[in-house]
């Protein structure tokens, strides 16, 4: 049908990065968001539950969704605006993120380099507020541009609205609400590079980079998360699964003095503290964990894999052991980053 094409039915195993098997009742694919008006015309998609399914890198299926799956396809990238120091980049949400970082960089622009190589779409990065050596990606949108389920309309929302905060926003607390269609990001022509982040200005070092342009991180950035975390396309997996936790400055520093090789960073003022969540179930000995063909990563202890086919439930079962035992040797709780479908943390 013109701008959308429905699959009943459909397998989604191929759909998810950590490549567990889930099947879906029926699968919308949109490449026209000009005719979403008229699906959410259909009472499934209007009135029944729905999942927003980008790359499905930030998920875990620990069941078969209920009702219907939408995949954006749009593929657009253009600049919308450009003033010779600013310009405003406009993705569609189908976008392969590091597609996106890529083409930035090409066109000169400075903002998104630290984020480059994170796997899932352009839609994706807004709702989880994607993150990674420093930067945060709400740091640089200017507007997200999304369909409102109810009143079926269109709305744009600008950073404030979008209420970013650590791997949250707006429509990661509403996920029925809004179905977002398009990023706008402000990035600049200047580089104003983010350095401080540990590894990466000794990754730069080890390529005899002393003063980097933005295209030269980004490739520090992916020599240092092609080292560091498994290919999907090789080890099923999601990335980080479990959130760095944040909790109170005075824990963090008792934790601090009874452990003092534990990282421990900056977590919004001065009260709270950010933990290292891979130091933390390092220490309890997951790193390399495998049962059956659910496990953890041997080269970053945040990784959760599948080593062929572990299902949904066994992988959500070693996250919670791994949890519990976090939380009984450090009194920390973990909590995961991936978006849990078919079962409840």
């Amino acid at each position: 049908m013109a701008g959308y094409r429905l699959i009943e039915n459909a397998r989604l195993d191929a759909r998810n990065t950590f490549g567990v098997p889930a099947r879906a009742g029926l699968l919308v694919e949109v490449a026209d968001t000009a005719s979403l008006p008229e699906l959410f015309g259909y009472p499934m998609l209007r009135d029944g539950p729905l999942l927003v399914l980008g790359g499905g890198s930030n998920l875990l299926f620990a069941g078969d969704p209920e009702g219907a799956v939408l995949s954006m396809s749009s593929q657009s990238i253009r600049i919308v605006a450009d003033d010779g120091e600013v310009a405003v980049v406009r993705a569609d949400a189908g976008v392969e993120w590091h597609t996106l970082v890529l083409w930035t960089l090409g066109h000169g622009l400075s903002g998104l380099e630290n984020l480059a190589l994170i796997p899932g779409t352009v839609g994706a990065a807004p709702i989880q507020n994607i993150g990674a050596y420093g930067v945060e990606v709400g740091e640089h949108v200017a507007v997200v541009e999304a369909f409102e389920r109810q009143p079926a309309a269109t709305v744009r929302l600008d950073a404030a609205a979008c209420a970013f905060a650590y791997r949250d926003s707006v429509f990661k607390r509403e996920p029925d609400r809004y179905l977002v269609t398009a990023v706008e990001f402000r990035l600049s022509r200047a580089p104003r590079l983010t350095l401080s982040y540990a590894g990466l200005g000794d990754e730069l070092q080890a390529m005899g980079i002393d003063a980097p342009t933005p295209s030269q991180v980004a490739e520090a950035v992916c020599r240092i998360r092609r080292r560091k975390l498994p290919d999907p396309a090789v080890l099923g997996n999601a990335g980080s699964f479990f959130k760095n936790p944040l909790v109170a400055a005075t824990v963090a520093g008792a934790l601090k003095a009874a452990h003092p090789a534990l990282p421990v960073f900056p977590g919004g003022g001065n009260t709270m503290r950010k933990l290292s969540a891979a130091w933390l179930i390092d220490a309890c000995g997951w790193k390399g964990f495998r049962e059956g063909d659910a496990g953890v990563s041997a080269t970053h202890a945040l990784v959760l894999v599948n080593h062929g086919r572990a299902t949904g439930l066994q992988l959500l079962d070693v996250a919670h052991r791994i949890a519990a035992s976090v939380h009984e040797r450090f009194d920390v709780a973990l909590e995961p980053e991936p978006r849990l479908v078919g079962a409840r943390w």
